[in-house]
């Protein structure tokens, strides 16, 4: 895509940038967070500290505007987005 976009500049492109995310299997916490150790090791990269509060172990890498990001989502943050959203139906809005 960047090759083509480079040879046809007059095609118009976004300047926000673009973030490709992928993520471990599921499976218990020391074994998706050994995957992202293992695909940080390949990308040069260290584990983002500013994330583990929320329950996500990451790694990512930049290429210009293009971030590339591999996160487990760790059991307890799953449980927590599982709880909150089980109330997702219980509310509702009175548009009168």
């Amino acid at each position: 895509m960047a090759g083509f976009l480079k040879a046809r500049p007059e095609v118009p492109v976004s300047l926000a940038p673009v973030i490709v995310r992928a993520f471990p299997s599921n499976g218990p916490d020391h074994e998706m967070c050994a995957e992202v150790d293992k695909v940080a090791a390949l990308l040069g990269t260290e584990i983002d500290p500013d994330h583990l509060p929320h329950g996500h172990y990451m790694t990512a890498i930049d290429f210009g505007p293009v971030r590339y990001e591999f996160t487990a989502i760790l059991a307890a943050a799953r449980a927590r987005h599982a709880a909150v959203d089980s109330y997702r139906d219980c509310i509702k809005i009175d548009n009168a």
